[in-house]
């Protein structure tokens, strides 16, 4: 934090723009391996409906404010995370 408060307003802006990038990277990177493995077996057993429709909804929404705020890493990574979750929440539907 006290790099970010000694950093002038432009550095800062910047700064947050660079951790906001390595943000998005690691929690949609967290959830892409698990992601690709349900694609491919189509096993959803182990995966709760409820959690992936509150999942899907929360990160919907999260998508949504972040274009709302121009935030360019988490519209990115959400736009990423909503399509893989609605693939998921789709296999959940279909394959119990």
């Amino acid at each position: 934090m006290a790099l970010i408060a000694a950093a002038s307003n432009s550095n800062r802006a910047e700064w947050l723009d660079y951790l906001g990038y390595v943000a998005a990277l690691l929690s949609t990177g967290a959830f892409l391996p698990q992601a690709v493995k349900t694609i491919r077996t189509r096993e959803t057993r182990g995966i709760s409906l409820g959690m992936y429709v509150i999942f899907t909804a929360g990160v919907t929404l999260w998508l949504i404010y972040a274009i709302g705020i121009g935030s360019v890493p988490m519209t990115l990574a959400n736009t990423v995370t909503v399509l893989l979750a609605v693939i998921i929440l789709i296999l959940k539907l279909r394959h119990g």
